[in-house]
């Protein structure tokens, strides 16, 4: 929390840190699919991909991972609010927010349509050519993924120097009061 010009205590410095730790778990979750779960799985047979798969895409539909996934946007546009007048540390913030709101398109138009078709093909078990459904998935997923991976590291690399440039100012006070106070003598 900081003292704005009236004195009273804001929550941007609050907001800003939420923002950081959800974009860093959201980051971490395309991350470790572009680097672990995804190359993991392309060791598998055509059935067992398409079973995994729809078990992820089932599972990581739960309140916790929706709460990091949305959080991250919302609390990234929020933060952008409230520091929209605070000069160079809203950029970072914003540049956040935007790298950010593409993760979320991209979400939303690529990779769960094609999490949806994955899941109307059925049961791996009975489809027919389980190489074509993969095929159909598998390589446009992935590469939107490491996009995802890269934008929302981006997007965490932002919020992480905004958030230094925002308690920046507050440390430097603190340091050159304490330097002068004849108790750091």
């Amino acid at each position: 929390m900081t003292d704005n010009s009236t004195g009273r205590r804001t929550t941007a410095g609050g907001v800003l840190g939420a923002a950081t730790v959800a974009m860093g778990l959201i980051a971490g979750v395309f991350y470790i699919f572009a680097c672990d779960v995804m190359p993991s799985l392309a060791r598998s047979d055509d059935r067992v991909f398409i079973e995994v798969m729809q078990n992820i895409n089932d599972v990581i539909q739960n309140p916790v991972f929706f709460l990091s996934f949305m959080g991250a946007l919302v609390l990234t546009a929020l933060s952008a609010w409230q520091l929209r007048g605070s000069g160079a540390l809203r950029w970072w913030v914003f540049a956040a927010l935007a790298a950010y709101a593409l993760v979320f398109l991209f979400t939303v138009a690529v990779n769960i349509p094609l999490n949806n078709d994955l899941a109307h093909a059925g049961d791996p078990a009975k489809i027919a050519d389980p190489a074509a459904v993969r095929a159909r998935f598998e390589d446009t997923w992935v590469a939107w993924n490491v996009v995802r991976a890269l934008l929302s590291t981006l997007a965490l690399a932002c919020l992480a120097r905004a958030l230094f440039l925002y308690r920046r100012p507050y440390a430097s006070a603190y340091l050159e009061s304490a330097a002068g106070s004849s108790a750091s003598r």
